[in-house]
Order: C-alpha cells, then structure tokens, then sequence
C-alpha cells in the first residue's frame, strides 16, 4: 500500500451502529489529491413516473445487491473497475434535481462522480457482543443497520460497502446499495453482471440460462389446419382478454377496498421506515430443476408453489397448531387471502452486452429507466396432504399472469394519473395497492457459471429491496447450480424472520421428496 493510501485510509465517516469508524480510500491522483472521475454532462432527462414515485416521503425504496467473494476485497482494484465502468452509465454520474418552485419537471442532471464518496470501508468490531457474535451475524447486522440510513441525494445514488470479515461461506462480502429511482430490480440487477466477467474468462461476459419463448398456437399440418390454427389464436385471445380484465379489476378493487386477510406477518402502519432485516440460505438448483421436470412446469412456477407451501407452514405454526416433521395434518384457517405485488419491467430489459457497451460509450439506443407495471400474485394458504399440490396450484395461478395484460394496464394507469393528477395522487395509489397485499415477490435469473466482480470471484448473490410499505418481501436468485432464498422482513411485524426462512427451504425438500421415482 503506498503512503497516500495509508494517509487516506485514516480518514473516517459516518456510520451505521455496527461500525466503530469508516475508512475513505484514496489511492493518489492530482496534485490536490482528490480522486475525482469527470463525466460528460449530458443533457438532462426527466425522472420517469416510477423514479418519482421512488422518492415520495411513503415509498423511498433501495434495493440491495449482496455479493459474497472468495478472496478478500482489494479496495484500489474496485475502485479502478467502477471507474472504468459503472460510473459511465449515465444514471450513475447524475443526481435528481427536484424544482421546489414546481417550474421544472424533475429531472436528472450529470455531476462530476468522487469514486472515494461511494466506498465505503467500515472496521467492523471482532468482539461485538463479547465475541459471542458470528461473522455472519455481525454481516447481517452491518447489512439490517444500512436499512435505516438514508442516500445522500447530493450525490450519484449507490454505493458499495466493503465487508472483508469471513463469513460461513465467503472470505469477504461487499454490498451495493442503490436508489429504486436508477432503475428496476432486473434492470439493476442486470447492469451489476454487465460489470462482471467470467471467472475463468476475465475477458468474456457472463452467460445467462436461454429462456425460450412460448411458440405461438399452431395445428398439425393436415385438412383444415388453417381454420385451427384461427381458432387456437381466438381461443388465446380470448383467454388473454378475460385474464386482462380480471386482473384490472382485482387490481381496482384492491386500490379502492380490497384488503388481504389481517394474518401474523401482515404490515403494521410506518413499516416501510423501518429498518428491515435481509436474510437468506442456499438450497440446489437442480432439486427447483428435478420438480419442474416432474411437473411439466416453469421455474417460476415451482417457486410460487414453494411460497405457498412455505407461507402455509409459517402461518399454521404462527396461529399455534404447529406443524408436525412431516409438514402435514396441519390446518390453517380457511379462506385466507394473502397476495403479492410482482413489479414487471414493460420495456424490454437491455441485455447484458447491451448494458456493457452502455458503459463503454457504445450504447446503440439502449433504453433505460423506470418503466414497471404491477401484477397482483395471489398465494394459497392450505396445509394440502399432497406438497405437489402447491405446484399444481402455483402453476394455474401464473399462467394465468403470463397471459395477462394487467402490467401494462397498471403502468398506462399510473401515468394517466401523473399526467392528470399530479405525482401524489399516483403515490397514494401505488402505496394503497400495496398495503392492502402482504408481500412483495420476484425471482431473477443469474449466471450459470462462476463470475468476477472486478477480479473478485463471486460465491452468491443476493438481491433485495426495503423501503415499501410491506412485512415480508421474498426473492429467489439463481446462480450456477444454486438457489439463494432471501427473506427481507420487518422484525417488529415478524418477530422470527428466520423461521419463514427455514420454512420456506424445508417446503422445497418437501415437495421434492414427494416426486414419484422415475422408472
């Protein structure tokens, strides 16, 4: 480490409540011995209607990256790759500029980016709770206190946080934080690889699982194939149709009066100021893959059943009628209606080559921003005999969704009332829907192959979201041949987060150990 480094590695900052000081790292630069990065101000672009919505008093929402290394964090190298690339997206050298005096639109306006700003190197205290308390505790902690601490809007909003303590299963973890109003979840998510490569190609981009699409309706060739093939697309319109028109009117309804059953983790008022607690355990890729392939089914839909089934099993314990190693002979109270919020990017989401051209200056038209419609994802909440009955279950319910419009009827919805009633009217809406569901759900695909992050190969990734007016939130990450389930929960409404963790891993053993044997 050169002099200049250890002379900046003493400087401090304010910290969360697990942190003794924070270092700001500096590793030379000019004579005044700032080390600023200069970007191109381009001109200003307004802030999307969902990026307004971001930054409402009620709905100030960040999502949380997690990235669990192999080998230790080197601070001077991070800070060469965010220079290099993350700071050149547009969105990550601007800030949001709000007009008090309601003249202008919101907008973002580019600033020069001080890398050092964004790093942030906390010592944290070996000995915390009398060196009572594990590593991974002591991360999770560290993690839970950022929770509460608000963004810097006088800056680019994100940050990467710097954990080199030893973990269970990693040797280091850094964390980046950023504002909801940079982008979507799968959007962010999406840029985050875009800055990754290969482990055992540092010059190759990270390769995501092929999703193919669903090939339209066809017949078989032969007579009267033609008129088949008409009525098969009538048949699929008109399911889309009545599909559509269900979901807008649940959604409507849930906007005006329709609530979810008051249940053990439903939200508490002001949850969404709270700091939240983001757990998450690791369980196999191939046993998701073993249950679809049984099931005739889609990932996706594997993951509602395993909500299902794991919400059921935490509801039935919470109401007090337990439930036996088995996970059956259990009841829970009838008619429970528990639903989610499921955010859908309605522009197509740049690919990962797309987003590192971005970054290089190549950008080719690449579109970004916050463009999200909200489906309604209703849960069963049973204790079904059968665990592949949450499967079945959950595969209904999605079709029903993938063959829906309703995203795109919430996102036209929101912006008609931007445009006609102003941003507070359309936040106390958004807000609305989502207090009257109990959850927040997603699931995103990652890598099938180890990945660096800047030269630092990555052993898990987490992502997560806090801020929004809901207990729980559930996410699934995939990542070579692992799951990462996370729970991100409010501990005053759901005092043992950790239990709907483990119920949720233990249903998944479940329903995999119900498949019939193969011949």
């Amino acid at each position: 480490m050169s002099a200049t480094s250890k002379d900046a590695a003493a400087a401090t900052r304010k910290r969360p409540p697990l942190v003794i000081k924070t270092l700001r790292w500096k590793l030379g630069g000019p004579a005044n011995g700032e080390t600023t990065t200069k970007t191109a101000l381009a001109a200003e672009e307004p802030l999307s209607p969902a990026a307004q919505l971001f930054h409402q008093p009620d709905f100030c929402c960040c999502i949380v990256a997690i990235m669990g290394c192999s080998t230790p964090l080197d601070v001077g190298v991070l800070k060469v790759g965010l220079e290099a690339m993350l700071v050149r997206h547009p969105r990550f050298s601007s800030i949001p500029v709000f007009d008090e005096a309601g003249r202008k639109k919101p907008r973002w306006v580019a600033t020069n980016v001080v890398v050092d700003d964004h790093i942030v190197i906390p010592n944290l205290d070996p000995d915390v709770g009398g060196g009572t308390t594990s590593p991974d505790q002591v991360v999770e902690d560290y993690v839970t206190s950022l929770t509460s601490i608000p963004m810097d809007l006088s800056r680019p909003l994100w940050e990467l946080h710097v954990l080199n303590i030893p973990t269970s299963d990693a040797a280091a973890v850094a964390v980046l934080r950023l504002h909801h109003s940079l982008g979507d979840g799968t959007s962010l998510v999406s840029l985050l690889l875009a800055c990754t490569r290969k482990a055992s190609d540092r010059s190759s981009l990270p390769t995501l699982p092929y999703q193919s699409r669903r090939p339209p309706p066809a017949a078989k060739n032969r007579t009267g194939g033609a008129l088949l093939t008409v009525l098969l697309w009538l048949w699929a319109f008109l399911i889309l149709a009545w599909n559509t028109l269900v979901g807008i009117l649940v959604f409507t309804a849930t906007a005006l009066f329709l609530k979810d059953t008051q249940t053990p983790i439903t939200a508490s008022e002001g949850v969404g100021l709270r700091p939240k607690r983001i757990m998450h355990r690791t369980v196999s890729l191939d046993d998701v893959k073993d249950i679809k392939n049984a099931m005739h089914c889609t990932v996706n839909d594997v993951l509602v059943g395993v909500t299902s089934a794991g919400l059921s099993r935490y509801l039935s314990r919470s109401y007090g009628q337990g439930v036996d190693k088995d996970g059956k002979k259990n009841q829970v109270p009838s008619n429970i209606r528990l639903r989610s919020t499921l955010l859908v990017n309605i522009r197509p989401i740049p690919g990962i080559h797309d987003l590192a051209e971005l970054m290089e200056g190549r950008d080719g038209g690449t579109k970004w921003g916050n463009l999200i419609g909200y489906l309604i994802l209703p849960f069963t909440i049973a204790m079904y005999k059968d665990p592949l009955d949450y499967i079945r279950k959950g595969k209904a319910i999605a079709n029903k969704k993938k063959n829906s419009l309703e995203a795109i009827f919430t996102y036209k919805s929101a912006d008609f009332i931007v445009n006609f009633l102003g941003m507070k009217a359309a936040a106390a809406l958004c807000h609305r829907v989502l207090s009257n569901t109990t959850l927040s759900f997603s699931n995103l695909v990652g890598p099938v192959e180890e990945i660096a992050f800047f030269d630092h190969p990555i052993v898990y990734l987490v992502p997560s979201v806090y801020g929004h007016p809901q207990a729980p939130t559930i996410h699934f990450q995939s990542y070579m041949n692992t799951m990462k389930i996370v729970v991100t929960a409010d501990e005053k409404d759901i005092p043992n987060p950790h239990q709907l963790l483990d119920d949720l891993a233990d249903s998944l053993q479940l329903i995999k150990a119900a498949i019939p044997p193969t011949i």
